[in-house]
């Protein structure tokens, strides 16, 4: 890369829309197995909450998954899902989702005071609708960052998936590697962290919305 400037701006100019359709993939790939890992994520945790001695067993095949390096369990699923195909990348980032959702989950069910629930059954409360109108949204705290940590790892994980054939954003790095040509590189990096810091800014948005007690509680705690 030797005398190529750091950035191209005709370059970028000229691949607007491409850009724009590898952040799409890239949002798709990296933000739908979250949401999946959170649908998963949850009923695990109200198991684990009923059922104590469920936790650390599924917690440890949980975070046992999360250490497998990503670009050795893509490539050990491209027989079973094929090559260049957008669930070679989701199912393991589903895994790693739910690694980091499964423990927030079951700290925000377990940060319920008993009094709060005592004094929801006593109010007549059956123990489901005991649960979707006390328990959860008084864990949406918690859920919400473990979603933070969740999305954020799991858009940087994604580009890692443009190895095996399906990236978005990451064929930015193996073009301009390829090519010794930096203004891709480049593209891709402030890309990824912009989709990674909006993300970050409408989950924060989304837990102001949803539980905006929690946010007066911190405001008063300083």
């Amino acid at each position: 890369m030797d005398g190529e400037p750091l950035v191209r701006w005709y370059w970028i100019g000229d691949h607007l829309a491409y850009l724009r359709d590898l952040a799409l993939d890239h949002a798709v790939i990296a933000l739908v197995p979250v949401l999946i890992g959170l649908l998963i994520a949850v009923p695990l945790g109200l198991t684990c909450a009923r059922f104590p001695r469920l936790y650390q067993p599924l917690s440890a095949v949980f975070n046992v998954v999360y250490a497998l390096p990503s670009l050795a369990v893509f490539v050990v699923l491209i027989p079973y899902t094929g090559l260049a195909t957008r669930a070679t990348v989701m199912v393991p980032l589903t895994c790693y989702a739910v690694a980091v959702l499964l423990p927030t989950t079951v700290d925000g069910l377990r940060a319920v005071p008993e009094s709060v629930r005592q004094a929801a059954t006593a109010m007549g409360y059956g123990p489901w609708h005991r649960l979707t109108a006390v328990e959860l949204p008084a864990s949406v705290p918690y859920l919400v960052s473990g979603l933070r940590v969740a999305a954020v790892s799991s858009i940087s994980l994604a580009a890692v998936g443009a190895l095996v054939g399906r990236g978005g954003l990451g064929y930015l790095f193996i073009d301009g590697f390829q090519r010794s040509f930096p203004t891709p590189i480049v593209a891709g990096i402030v890309l990824v962290a912009a989709l990674a810091l909006v993300t970050d800014l409408l989950l924060v948005l989304a837990r102001r919305l949803l539980a905006p007690w929690a946010v007066r509680e911190k405001g008063a705690a300083r």
